[in-house]
């Protein structure tokens, strides 16, 4: 069993599709689709097996009581090696996005790694993670 997909909801795609392959570095998928209209929303490949979704308003504000649609995520992780870890590090600062907590330690699918948490520019949290190969 794996992780499929996550679904984030946007209240501006562009936005979080910038986000996510030009400061996390994964790749889009289907955004070209997008654009010409031929798919309801992009994606970004986190790994062969994992993407997440961008949906954009006019597919969750009709299910949604609030301004932004993601009452019950608390955060997500992504785990990196090392030097991505580090090199996500200089993105971040670079695009003046602040970690509001870590470097520390933290338990995850794999044991004890090595976190910092900050948001995307639509206010989700978050966790980038690397583990020691010890």
């Amino acid at each position: 069993m794996f992780m499929d997909h996550i679904v984030l909801n946007a209240n501006d795609v562009e936005l979080l599709i910038g986000f996510y392959t030009q400061v996390i570095g994964l790749r889009p998928d289907r955004l070209d689709l997008y654009h010409q209209g031929k798919a309801p929303f992009p994606s970004v490949r986190i790994n062969d097996s994992t993407i997440i979704d961008i949906f954009p308003k006019s597919m969750w504000e009709e299910f949604s009581d609030l301004a932004v649609g993601r009452p019950n995520l608390h955060h997500f992780c992504i785990a990196l090696s090392k030097d991505h870890w580090n090199n996500l590090q200089l993105r971040l600062a670079a695009s003046s996005v602040a970690i509001f907590r870590g470097p520390e330690k933290v338990w995850g699918a794999h044991g004890d790694g090595i976190s910092v948490f900050f948001h995307d520019p639509e206010g989700n949290t978050i966790e980038a993670k690397y583990y020691d190969e010890e």
